[in-house]
Order: C-alpha cells, then sequence, then structure tokens
C-alpha cells in the first residue's frame, strides 16, 4: 500500500527526476527510523553460486545505483545480492536528456543513460563507508570517447580498482547506448578480451588473497548462433558467470505504445519471454559448467520462477522493481 501511494507520487515526475529523488531519499533514511518505509526481515533462501554464499536468489540489477550510494538500503530490503555500476574508468555526463521513459501500459523501461556515473574512484569510496550484508556485484563498462580496440584497457582499469571490495564483477559488453560497444561480444574480439580479464583476475587473486569471479553480461538480441559462439567463448576463457539479458533494441511487443519510438534499451515485461529463451540456450549449452543469471521482466514469483525452470540460479530486478517496490523482492524470496 506504501509504495503503491510513493509509486503514484513518482510517477507524476519525469522518470529521470524521479529515479534520482528515490535515490536521494535512501540516502537520506539510511540508517534511521525512517527506513522502516523499506526495510523486510525475510526468510534465508541460501544458494551457492559462483562459489559464493547468496543468502537468496534475488538481486537487484545494475543501473539503478550507478554509484554505489544507496547499497545499505536495498541491503536493508532483503536483497540477496545488489549490483552497482555500470562504472567507467572516468567520470561521464552520459547521454543527453531526456534519456528515460516509462511504458506503464507494458510495464517497461527504456533507458539510453550511455554510462552516467562519477567514476570508479567515487564508487569505490561509496563502497567503503557502506555497512552491508548482501553479496556486492560490481559492473564496469568502458568510457564513450574511449576507442573500441582500446576497450579493453578501460574494464582492466575498473577490475584492478573495484577487485579487492566486490563479491563479484560483471563485465557490461552489451549496452545498446554506447557506440560500438556490443561488437566486443563477437568472435575474437570476446575471446581476446576475456583472456585478458582472466589474467588480471589471476593476477589480483594472487595480490589480494581472494578470488573474485568474473561474470559476463550479455544482448537478448543475438542469434541462437551467436548466442553458442559466445558460450564457447566462455567455457575456453574459464568465466566464472553469465547474466542474461541486458535490455533490447526490439520494439516488436510495444509498437505504437507512448513513448516506443524512443531509442535506447527496452527493460521490463516486453523483453521477458525473449530473456528467458536466452537463459534456456545458454543453460542447454554450458550445462552445469558455469552458471547462469537471469534478469529481463522478473516482474512477479512466476517470472522469477520461470526463469530459475529455464536454468538460472539466480535472478535480477530492475523495471520491476520500478513498477512493484520492495514488495516484488518479499513475494519471490517467500514463495522460493
Amino acid at each position: 500500500m506504501l509504495y503503491r501511494l510513493a509509486r503514484a507520487g513518482f510517477f507524476q515526475l519525469d522518470a529521470e527526476k524521479a529515479h534520482d529523488l528515490a535515490i536521494e531519499n535512501f540516502k537520506r533514511f539510511t540508517g534511521t527510523p525512517l527506513d522502516l518505509f523499506y526495510r523486510q526481515l525475510l526468510p534465508n533462501r541460501p544458494v551457492e553460486c559462483m562459489g559464493i554464499s547468496f543468502r537468496n536468489p534475488v538481486g537487484l540489477a545494475a543501473g539503478l545505483d550507478k554509484n554505489g550510494e544507496c547499497i545499505e538500503a536495498f541491503d536493508a530490503m532483503g536483497f540477496g545480492f545488489v549490483e552497482v555500476g555500470t562504472v567507467t574508468p572516468r567520470p561521464q555526463s552520459g547521454n543527453e536528456k531526456p534519456r528515460l521513459f516509462r511504458l506503464v501500459e507494458a510495464e517497461g523501461i527504456i533507458n539510453r543513460m550511455g554510462f552516467n556515473n562519477r567514476g570508479v574512484d567515487n564508487l569505490v569510496e561509496n563502497v567503503k563507508k557502506a555497512n552491508f550484508n548482501c553479496v556486492l556485484g560490481i559492473n564496469i563498462g568502458k568510457n564513450k570517447d574511449t576507442p573500441i580496440e582500446k576497450g579493453a584497457e578501460d574494464y582492466l582499469i575498473c577490475m584492478e580498482k573495484v577487485y579487492q571490495y566486490a563479491g563479484y564483477i560483471t563485465v557490461n559488453i552489451s549496452s545498446p547506448n554506447t557506440p560500438g560497444l556490443r561488437s566486443l561480444q563477437y568472435g575474437e574480439a570476446l575471446d581476446e578480451l576475456l583472456s585478458e580479464l582472466k589474467l588480471k583476475q589471476s593476477e589480483l587473486a594472487e595480490k589480494h588473497h581472494k578470488y573474485v569471479p568474473l561474470a559476463l553480461k550479455i544482448a537478448p538480441d543475438l542469434s541462437d548462433e551467436e548466442i553458442t559462439q559466445i558460450c564457447d567463448s566462455l567455457i575456453k576463457n574459464n568465466m566464472d558467470g553469465v547474466i542474461a539479458t541486458n535490455t533490447t533494441l526490439d520494439r516488436s511487443i510495444v509498437e505504437g505504445m507512448k513513448h516506443a519510438s524512443e531509442v535506447g534499451g527496452l527493460s521490463g515485461r516486453p523483453v521477458q519471454q525473449r530473456s528467458t529463451e536466452v537463459v534456456r540456450l545458454l543453460h542447454l549449452k554450458l550445462k552445469d559448467q558455469i552458471p547462469v543469471i537471469g534478469v529481463g521482466g522478473v516482474d512477479s514469483y512466476v517470472a522469477a520462477k520461470e526463469k530459475m525452470m529455464a536454468g538460472a540460479e539466480l535472478v535480477q530486478v530492475y523495471s520491476g522493481f520500478i513498477y512493484h517496490g520492495p514488495g516484488l523482492v518479499r513475494d519471490i524470496v517467500k514463495n522460493l
């Protein structure tokens, strides 16, 4: 009830202004009696994945807390894990506004944010100050003005800086809002990137006496053959996990709706079915060699269960959280 009332107010605002206001309120309420508006005590539903013990399999996807400002608030909501970012080596403002749009009828969101963030150093400082019990994932990317042929350097910079503070690290090469980024998902470019990242992981594990798993986040707009090739690269390079999927460029399900023609990646219920198909194909190809984390349209217990039945060991929410609030986390965890 409380969230429905809050959402009604937030949805009167521009989508990005509402997001920024929510982040500010979470920061302001943390550690005060006002966190009762979102604090939830949920039952433990422990899951082992990527060599990590998660208190439950429901996580917050990257994009909502880009700078790691509200980890404690999301921890209090009962998430089993929180993924912050995407973060880049240098701060960047992202794409021109407006760049965030709600498709309310479809419970979808279109964004063309463009990795707007305050840079990896700022994120690390926020993580160091936070006090939380959930697993923390840190999602890394490249700066927009870094040439794609030098993209690996940005990922390596971010990886080195976040390594000792992360429970796991996600390599984001699937956002549609950074020019050329998705080209890193294919062939030799992918193999070379994963190889360099795994070499750096080995160096950092020895340096910090801590093994931090590496997961790759992929797009839903891939053919079955392309997904098969990605699976081959994941296995060849001994990756620790794969996250499926990022946002889609496909508009077939929302055609004719308000904002449907906006440029950017579409998330939420419209990507639910395709995301689950990708999870199923990944699981089929990877078998039990590399775990799959499912994200895309997880807006109910049933949607989460579908992802898990398709082969996901963990699930993440983003748009579903915007439309349904912390109660979504409670409903999924309690019904598992």
